[in-house]
């Protein structure tokens, strides 16, 4: 968490203003749990906004372009156990190559003009 707090600083003070920071990470359910964020690799949305925000940039745009409905969320290895990791390996293959890839928020920030 500190290294995100850290990179969220770190590319606001080397963009110019009007810089556009952009972010694809994998969505958590509205309200996990620190706890939960930490085992499953899902971040919550207003978690990385927050992070962002708190780094000085402005929230311009989101889509939903990376969206899977699929993704229930819910793996015993996280995030990780869909494609393309596959961390069980061929137990559930199947299964996981089916729901594919995670549900993914897709952020566009931007640094405001001094």
């Amino acid at each position: 968490m500190v290294q995100r707090i850290a990179g969220a600083a770190a590319f606001f003070k080397v963009l110019k203003p009007g810089g556009v920071l952009g972010v694809v990470d994998h969505r958590a359910k509205d309200g996990a749990s620190l706890a939960d964020i930490k085992h499953s690799g899902y971040l919550t949305t207003d978690y990385v906004v927050k992070l962002a925000t708190d780094a000085g940039f402005k929230l311009e745009a989101q889509s939903e372009i990376n969206a899977n409905p699929k993704d229930t969320k819910n793996y015993p290895e996280g995030v990780w156990t869909l494609p393309p990791a596959l961390t069980l390996g061929e137990k559930d293959r199947a299964k996981y190559v089916a729901i594919g890839e995670s549900d993914r928020m897709t952020l566009r920030f931007v640094k405001p003009a001094k």
